[in-house]
Order: C-alpha cells, then structure tokens, then sequence
C-alpha cells in the first residue's frame, strides 16, 4: 500500500511540475511577443513591463473601456460611465469593475509615457534651436 501511495505521490509532483514548466514557457513567450509588438527597444521594454505590471496590454485596456483611441478625456468619460454602471450595489460585478480600473490604470500609464516622450521631444527641440 505505502508503494501505491509513493508512486501517486511522485506521479503528481511530475504532472505538476511539467504544468509549471509549461506555464512558465509561456509566460515568457508572451513577454517576449509583448516586447516585439510593442516595437521593441527602450519604449517595447518599457510596454512590456507596464503590460506585465496591470496584466493587460493597451489594445484589452482600450477594449475593456471601449474606446479607440488613446485620448485622456474620452477615456475618463467611459471609466466613470462604466465603474458606475457596474457597482454592485446596483446589481454589477465587483470583478468586471476591478477589470474597469486596470483598463484605466493601464491607459494612463501610455498617456503618461506619451506625454514624456513629447516633453523630452520639445526639450531636445529647443536645444537643437538654441545651438544653431
């Protein structure tokens, strides 16, 4: 009996260790396909990351807020008009309303790089107008 047991014991560890192996090869993959469709470098790196931070890319963020473009005002719009909509207290889904949020935590960290991006752009065009 205690052979039997050892045996399912070990059998397990391997289904379950193969499955982790298995996910984690995928994890990766899809890192490394964030990266490359992010368009690879500082700025794919740096979505890579965000994406990994919120667990979603910007593409299921401006699906989720139903939106699509990446413009701040229609996006603040949709967030209130749907975290509304779906309050539990009116019947929603405490689950679809944390998606909500980290659709709009996800939008405005683009927003917020995008507008880095043009900040450091004007600063390096200004230089560039000083020094000729």
């Amino acid at each position: 009996m205690a052979k039997y047991l050892a045996q399912i014991i070990v059998l397990g560890a391997q289904v379950v260790g193969r499955a982790f192996t298995k996910a984690l090869q995928q994890e990766i993959q899809a890192s490394q396909a964030a990266a490359r469709s992010a368009g690879g470098g500082k700025r794919g790196a740096k979505a890579a990351a965000a994406n990994s931070l919120t667990g979603m890319t910007t593409e299921e963020a401006q699906k989720i807020l139903n939106v699509s473009k990446i413009d701040e005002e229609a996006i603040n719009k949709q967030y209130e008009h749907l975290f509304k909509v779906n309050d539990k207290a009116k019947g929603g889904s405490f689950y679809i309303q944390s998606k909500i949020v980290r659709a709009k935590e996800r939008l405005d960290q683009e927003i917020e790089e995008v507008n880095e991006a043009a900040s450091r752009k004007k600063i390096k065009d200004g230089a560039e107008k000083q020094g000729t």
